[in-house]
């Protein structure tokens, strides 16, 4: 099976927090489990213009980062 077959087929989910228009609101990015353990990355206004994909120890590094607050200065 090909790669773009496989990101046609995952769930994706989108954070509850993207909300919908106006301002930006509507930004933000999906995530999905691949069969192979890897986890996909996507911005979700353009989900056909490119997917990063993690492992899970990737992963996990950057959203404990986040929980953290590494990464606020981002915002």
């Amino acid at each position: 099976m090909t790669a773009d077959k496989v990101l046609h087929q995952v769930e994706w989910r989108k954070s509850s927090f993207s909300g919908t228009g106006g301002n930006g609101s509507g930004n933000c990015v999906e995530t999905a489990a691949l069969p192979d353990g890897r986890i996909a990355v996507r911005n979700s206004n353009t989900p056909d213009t490119g997917t990063v994909l993690f492992t899970r120890t990737e992963i996990s590094a950057w959203i404990k980062g986040i929980k953290a607050g590494e990464f606020d200065d981002l915002t």
